[in-house]
């Protein structure tokens, strides 16, 4: 038979594919003294099984009883019972952390008769009442599917006949009688009055935590954070703490280490009279942790010890929920916690200082896509700002956009182009789509650990929360300061998460210090240097010496080349020659295409040729001493063409005014003549080599010359060239040996060696699948990853990625685009293939890849592992794919060595 229940002492924190981290992580605590309320943990597969089968396996139900029974033995106390009710939470908790994405439901066994049990228990009658409408208003949202505003309103209405915006003034009778209103809402949505059997109570609320993992919020957050979908979530019954027995009682999150900023200290919030639902919630605005010294002395100074202990058990950033009951200390979980690219960053680097983790364990905690967050924009401190706020820095960045008040118009907006701010009095998990589409969130309640800001870090997204000084009217799609300046719907709003400052308007940004750092402009030896930067650095370092792959940059300007090399990339992997035509020097492509006689196209080759030279000349200065891989021209000669249409119209008005020109006739004649269906697999790459006669020797001329005029003037150039979209060996040896010839000639010409690797560019799938044979005629290959991916789709990129992309994503066709993650099912099949295939054939082949997957962190891992030289990506991409590069090179060393 399956166990499909443990109690907290079996298990243990590495057991949390069964458990789910937070039930591992609560028999952890267990197993190490801490206090915490005991319960059991109802397994993953369970979990998996119920949502295979639409029903709970066979024995779940035996066992979940047989550890009830041995829980209130050990209490003393029955669920539910009349006189001395136990009372439990139902929580959620899947492997990996999903802050509110899934469901739990407190103070499960209340009922008519156990409430006045509750009363006598604890001494409060109003903390009674209270308990169970909260337990009818979580059980009606979440296992029954009551509209949550229902209960909300009626809430609402009572504090508002109080006269009082917070629910601490409310009184017994209020809570009682809301607890008849609650029932009755009930009893209207559903037909059927709240259940009373405690166990039944249970038992429902368990298969509704189960349903949680397929929620809508769920799927889209698994989706963001790239979870897969076939994990399934624990559930944790626990015995009931409580925190809102009074104002000697309370409840908290605390973190060993500020996840905004990684500074050490003491962070967190803490809520009197509370429990836990309020503090994420944000619906009070908590205090400061260290205030909780002041409360409550001896409990602090107990949590301070249990927070140094599980930061040292945990070896990192450790995010702890807490209770306090009437002066009792319980610890509800603990994990390890999210924080922002910077705290990543910092916290790791400050590990290393205190000898809990080596450096390579550093590299191994942080990822390209933080550092990708670390190099955005930041504000301006030097420019003119008008500050209508303060609230929380919550999760740093610079965020500017229009204000929306839902998520729905965030979404909307942000799918026509418009950047927007989220703006809430508190988010909620139904805010995921909005704040996924925002560029930034803000809230008026809250503090650094409500959902907005848990969220947010864990997404990367800039957020400020807790700003109370601004009046956040949903309803009316506005927000007022205490100044009374009144922003609009649509109005435009900066946000900076680093200090949580909120101003009107839009405010300039600067590079970031991390930027600065790559470019050279900030020195890392410095004292006064940045800590986060001084952080980067060591981590960049460690990456680099133990990296196997090399990192190229795509780069087709010598400013582009130069940045490139500033970020540390080894060289030029994809130089596009096209990008070189455009401009003033179209106007020699349309001669060369006009063309009628040998005399015309070599006149228009030969004003082409210098311009070439030039532009290599400088790109080789930039990376002397470094590869640079020259790809021959690749797209369709009609580009370089007029449009069509416009240049149809523009005869048709000169036929019909009697003076049209001669050139605009041959021009339209040529862009008929070239115009292609399907351009994207028609008369490009090599095959403009071997029909347009002369073009691709002009090319590979300025090539060697402009290596030669380097070598003359004391460069070291490395060239490299590259024919594009070949798909039969034949094509290449034709090119290769025409390309041979010139660089011989150019050689006998400057008197300078001019050897040059000459390889090919893999973009079609038969040339991956005849790898051995091309790799006869070719010195290296270089991956063309976005055009290989297109043709093994049959997608056209331009088209597809509008039309039925997002609805691929949304049905989970697609867990990412496979335009930005590679698709290695398919795609990378053939990149494996092909590069066995062609060392086979060559091997001293060397492989690399130039589409921009070589700068995505989860492709680079692949191409770790396929063994490739290098990869070559954007500039601005060089860093990310430099780490990844080293973390690849660590984990594949972890793998060797188990």
């Amino acid at each position: 038979m399956t166990k499909y229940v443990y109690d907290f002492a079996e298990g243990n924190k590495d057991l949390k594919d069964l458990l789910g981290g937070k039930g591992a992580n609560l028999a952890e605590m267990t197993n190490i003294g801490l206090p915490v309320p005991p319960g059991f943990t109802i397994t993953t597969e369970a979990c998996r099984a119920y949502l295979v089968d639409g029903a709970e396996p066979d024995g779940l139900r035996a066992e979940v009883a047989d550890h009830l029974a041995r829980l209130e033995a050990g209490i003393g106390r029955r669920l539910g019972d009349p006189a001395d009710p136990l009372l439990v939470s139902v929580r959620s908790g899947a492997k990996f952390s999903m802050p509110g994405m899934m469901e739990t439901v407190l103070n499960v066994g209340l009922n008519d008769e156990s409430v006045h049990g509750l009363a006598a228990q604890s001494g409060s009658e109003r903390f009674a009442w209270d308990s169970y409408r909260r337990l009818i208003q979580m059980f009606g949202k979440i296992v029954l599917g009551i509209d949550p505003e229902r209960f909300d309103d009626a809430l609402e209405d009572k504090k508002r006949a109080r006269g009082s915006d917070s629910d601490l003034d409310l009184t017994t009778d209020d809570f009682r009688t809301l607890v008849t209103a609650y029932k009755k809402i009930v009893r209207d949505a559903t037909g059927r009055d709240f259940p009373q059997d405690p166990a039944e109570q249970m038992s429902q609320a368990v298969r509704a935590v189960f349903d949680s993992w397929n929620a809508e919020r769920a799927i889209l957050y698994r989706r963001q954070e790239r979870i897969p979908a076939d994990l399934g979530t624990a559930v944790n019954i626990v015995a009931m703490v409580f925190g809102n027995l009074g104002m000697d009682s309370g409840t908290g999150v605390a973190f060993t280490r500020d996840p905004a900023s990684g500074a050490q200290g003491i962070y967190g919030d803490y809520l009197q009279n509370a429990q836990g639902e309020d503090v994420v919630a944000g619906i009070r605005n908590t205090v400061p942790l260290q205030q909780l010294a002041e409360i409550d002395r001896a409990s602090y100074d107990q949590l301070l010890e249990i927070m140094a202990t599980l930061e040292r058990h945990y070896r990192d950033l450790c995010d702890i929920e807490f209770t306090i009951e009437r002066g009792k200390l319980w610890m509800l979980q603990t994990r390890v916690g999210k924080r922002t690219a910077a705290a990543a960053y910092v916290i790791a680097n400050q590990l290393v200082d205190e000898g809990m983790i080596d450096l390579d364990e550093a590299v191994r905690r942080v990822n390209g896509a933080q550092l990708a967050q670390l190099m955005f924009p930041r504000f301006d401190t030097e420019a003119k700002k008008e500050r209508i706020a303060r609230g929380m820095n919550a999760s740093p960045g610079a965020a500017v956009g229009k204000v929306v008040f839902d998520s729905y118009t965030a979404v909307k907006w942000s799918r026509s182009g418009e950047k927007v701010i989220l703006v809430r009095r508190e988010t909620n998990p139904d805010d995921l789509n909005g704040m996924i589409a925002a560029e930034g969130i803000l809230t008026s309640r809250g503090g650094k650990t409500s959902h907005a800001a848990v969220v947010a870090r864990g997404m990367g997204k800039t957020c400020v929360c807790g700003a109370e000084e601004l009046d956040v009217d949903t309803k009316g799609r506005r927000l007022t300061t205490r100044d009374g300046l009144v922003v609009e719907e649509g109005d435009v709003l900066s946000i900076d998460g680093s200090n949580g400052m909120v101003y009107r308007g839009e405010v300039p940004v600067v590079s970031s210090p991390v930027v600065e750092y790559f470019e050279g402009r900030q020195e890392t030896t410095a004292v006064e240097s940045d800590v986060l930067v001084k952080a980067v650095h060591r981590i960049m370092t460690r990456a680099d010496e133990v990296r196997c792959l090399g990192v190229r940059a795509n780069a087709d300007t010598p400013e582009d080349a130069a940045r490139a090399r500033r970020f540390g990339a080894q060289g030029v992997g994809l130089c596009r020659t096209e990008h070189m035509f455009l401009g003033d020097r179209r106007q020699h492509v349309e001669r060369l295409i006009l063309a009628d006689t040998e005399t015309e196209r070599e006149s228009a080759l030969a004003a082409l040729l210098p311009l070439q030279r030039e532009d290599f000349v400088g790109i080789f200065t930039a990376m002397n001493g470094l590869p640079v891989t020259v790809r021959l021209l690749d797209p369709p000669l009609h580009e370089f063409l007029p449009d069509i249409t416009e240049l149809s119209v523009r005869v048709a008005l000169a036929e019909a005014r009697g003076d049209a020109n001669e050139n605009d006739l041959r021009l339209l004649q040529a862009v008929h003549k070239l115009h292609e269906q399907n351009p994207m697999l028609g008369l490009r790459g090599v095959r403009l080599g071997l029909v347009i006669p002369g073009l691709f020797t002009m090319q590979v001329r300025a090539i060697a010359e402009a290596a030669a005029q380097c070598r003359a003037a004391g460069g070291n150039p490395h060239a490299e060239i590259m024919i594009p979209l070949v798909g039969t060996v034949q094509e290449l040896e034709i090119i290769r040996a025409e390309a041979e010839e010139v660089l011989a000639e150019v050689s006998r010409e400057s008197g300078a060696d001019l050897h040059c690797l000459i390889g090919t560019m893999i973009e079609l799938p038969r040339a991956a699948l005849t790898a051995g044979q091309i790799a006869g005629a070719a010195e290296f290959f270089s991956f063309g990853t976005n055009d290989l991916t297109q043709t093994v789709w049959g997608f056209s990129r331009d088209d597809v990625e509008a039309a039925f992309f997002s609805a691929y994503l949304e049905k989970g066709i697609f867990g990412v685009s496979p335009f930005e993650t590679l698709d290695t099912d398919g795609v990378g099949r053939l990149v494996r293939l092909a590069t066995e295939e062609g060392r086979a054939a060559r091997p001293e082949l060397k492989v690399g890849v130039c589409g921009e997957h070589g700068g995505d962190p989860d492709s680079v891992h692949f191409f770790h592992q396929v063994g490739l030289d290098y990869v070559s990506c954007s500039p601005f991409r060089v860093p990310v794919a430099r780490l990844e590069a080293g973390r690849a090179a660590l984990q594949s060393s972890d793998s060797d060595t188990r």
